[in-house]
């Protein structure tokens, strides 16, 4: 077991499964092989969050729901990946070039190596890391001994964590033939998504008695799965009749239902169940301008969304809806009573201070993801439509 070539092992395993693959000795990466060219190693935002992990096999799950198989022996750390279940889309990979500094002229390169991953089953990982766990430690490990390790796909935001204290699950023993919601509760519910309705939603979670749904399963933890499949399957569909896209609905839910089968216990299933219903309604509500919002309307505001790290302009979004400048601009004015430069330009103020609030990349890099053309023209914007500087804002937060 002592004279194992890390290096040739780490390459056949990296060739066959066609993700990266690192050797870490302690926090020094000593060794990285990858059958697609990245200008910067997509692992970068969370490598303390991976090293940290101790057992000798275990996995890491992002909130974008990329995940990393880890083996440890000794000082010694194998870290592969990432992989995911189902294709990112385009924003989704542009936020996690941001967070890796990857640089703008290398942008375009780390976009298509991104590409070119291929979904691949968590098993698939798990089952190599078996096999590299047995070689290094001895140890003949199955997919039953292993635990999830996403400690950020917890770390939500701070109203999202005061809502889920208040949010548990009742654990009383009743009977499950009982225990059924009706359909009025979870009309509700669906209505609050539907409508992007975040603030209704919190204020009418903190009256209702525990929720709970009917015997889906004898084992409570797949009686909590399925009932955590179920409501993904209804929020989704919700979303879309509220303006939501359809792939982007439809791929949300599948990343949310993936990462709920890895949880081997209650408690982290209903919380993650909370924040993808509040995810959802967040999501629509950053979609509809007003309460009826027409095709158009939910056409605009989903093309800015799906593009609010690039620059925008009134041009694209016509040529993308078939209509003319002019006609766009003003048939968006009418039926919104403002201008879309106006919404671009607060949609992007309200990225920055997300960005601004819970990372800690300077302003610089905030603006350059965003698409602005300098500094100072975000910092006049930000200024314009958030009452103060960024760097101000950021120091309401305790943020350097």
């Amino acid at each position: 077991m002592k004279n194992i070539d890390y290096e040739y092992l780490c390459t056949v395993i990296g060739n066959l499964a066609s993700v990266p693959i690192r050797v870490f000795r302690g926090k020094e990466q000593s060794f990285y092989h990858s059958v697609i060219s990245l200008p910067k190693d997509p692992m970068t935002p969370y490598k303390e969050e991976i090293l940290a992990i101790t057992s000798h096999i275990g996995y890491y799950v992002t909130p974008d729901f990329f995940y990393y198989g880890i083996v440890k022996s000794e000082e010694l750390t194998i870290v592969i990946g990432p992989s995911m279940q189902i294709k990112c889309d385009e924003r989704t990979l542009r936020e996690l070039a941001f967070r890796c500094d990857v640089e703008k002229e290398d942008m375009n390169d780390f976009l298509a190596g991104m590409k070119v991953l291929l979904p691949l089953p968590l098993d698939s990982i798990l089952q190599m890391l078996c096999a590299m766990n047995y070689v290094m430690n001895g140890e003949k490990l199955g997919l039953e001994d292993l635990r999830i390790y996403a400690a950020e796909q917890e770390a939500l935001k701070e109203k999202t964590e005061e809502v889920r204290a208040e949010m548990q699950f009742s654990e009383e023993e009743e009977d499950p033939s009982l225990l059924h919601n009706t359909l009025a509760t979870e009309q509700t519910i669906l209505n609050f998504v539907r409508r992007g309705d975040t603030a209704a939603l919190k204020e009418w979670i903190k009256q209702i008695p525990a929720l709970r749904g009917g015997v889906l399963a004898k084992d409570a933890l797949r009686q909590y799965k399925n009932t955590f499949i179920v409501t993904a399957t209804l929020v989704s569909r919700s979303a879309i009749r509220g303006g939501m896209e359809v792939d982007e609905a439809l791929s949300l839910s599948d990343g949310y239902i993936q990462t709920c089968e890895l949880y081997s216990n209650i408690e982290g299933i209903t919380n993650l169940q909370y924040r993808m219903v509040f995810d959802y309604t967040e999501r629509v509500e950053k979609l509809r301008l007003g309460k009826a919002p027409s095709k158009f309307v939910l056409d605009v505001t989903n093309y800015v969304r799906r593009h609010i790290s690039e620059p925008i302009t009134t041009e694209e979004i016509a040529s993308a809806l078939f209509l003319s400048r002019p006609r766009l601009s003003v048939k968006f004015r009418e039926e919104t009573g403002e201008t879309l430069t106006d919404f671009i330009l607060k949609e992007k103020t309200e990225e920055a201070k997300r960005l601004l609030r819970y990372t800690e990349k300077p302003a610089v890099a905030i603006s350059n993801f965003l698409g602005f053309s300098s500094q100072s023209h975000f910092s006049r914007v930000f200024k314009k439509y958030a009452g103060c500087l960024p760097h101000e804002y950021r120091k309401r937060y305790d943020r350097p």
